[in-house]
């Protein structure tokens, strides 16, 4: 798709910006819309992909934030809204949930896994609501696959994971109503910058080389490799586009074939 499909000044915002999934997805849609407005908690990542996506097309809008803090989700809304006047798409990437087994998880190590994810999602999506309703505009929130296979070391991230995917559904039904379209995407086990920093102190506790680490993973959840940021941004921009806009209320995923079950 090129940009005379979409409209010219179409904005999107994509929140955890500056890295991963999040970071791919923003230059992917630079292709696609006018604007490309990025958050996350770190500027200079955030200006490092702001650079990306000038390249590939789009005018950036840099908006260093925490979206834990209740205020961040209205600031961010509102500054995109004073510049630009509309918001097309929100893709809500940020947040990541600690591997931490069941059983020793604090509750504030859990109220934390909640509070960007789960929570900066919800309220940023019900502020950009009445700006989504304006442009017909579309809504993508990032999952997980361990919300469909739970075990006691990923508890944690399996139930935020999950809330996201019902989350979406609700918000997909009102959309129904008010012609917002919404859906959640669930990757499988993507070598992002955070998975690669996980196994180089992962593959010397367990004697083994990264290379040896990167290999044996995948081998042992059943998958032929690690998927790639940018086949997830792919997707995510599918999901906002044209061709997909009969598409709301829907949970795709995307693993490499990690869920076995159907």
């Amino acid at each position: 798709m090129n940009k005379t499909s979409m409209n010219r000044d179409s904005v999107a915002v994509v929140t955890g910006a500056s890295q991963g999934i999040g970071r791919a997805t923003a230059v992917r849609l630079a292709r696609d819309f006018s604007v490309v407005v990025l958050t996350a908690r770190k500027e200079d990542e955030l200006k490092s992909t702001a650079a990306a996506v000038t390249e590939a097309g789009a005018e950036p809008l840099v908006c260093a934030l925490d979206l834990r803090e209740p205020q961040s989700a209205e600031t961010l809304v509102r500054n995109t809204l004073e510049r630009f006047g509309r918001i097309d798409a929100l893709l809500n990437i940020a947040g990541a949930v600690p591997q931490i087994d069941l059983f020793e998880m604090t509750d504030a190590q859990w109220e934390d896994g909640l509070a960007l994810k789960l929570h900066g999602a919800r309220r940023l999506t019900i502020q950009a609501w009445d700006a989504l309703k304006a442009s017909n505009g579309s809504v993508v929130l990032i999952s997980g696959s361990a919300a469909l296979d739970p075990k006691p070391g990923f508890a944690a991230v399996a139930a935020v994971n999950a809330a996201i995917i019902a989350l979406a559904k609700a918000f997909a039904e009102q959309g129904i109503k008010d012609g917002v379209q919404v859906n959640s995407v669930v990757p499988g086990a993507v070598m992002t910058g955070r998975r690669e920093s996980f196994f180089q102190k992962w593959a010397p506790a367990h004697n083994l080389s990264f290379e040896e680490a990167v290999k044996k993973f995948p081998e042992e959840v059943g998958i032929a490799r690690f998927g790639k940021p940018e086949e997830i941004a792919d997707l995510m921009a599918y999901l906002v586009s044209p061709a997909a806009k009969w598409m709301t209320g829907t949970s795709v995923r995307m693993d490499g074939g990690e869920v076995k079950g159907i």
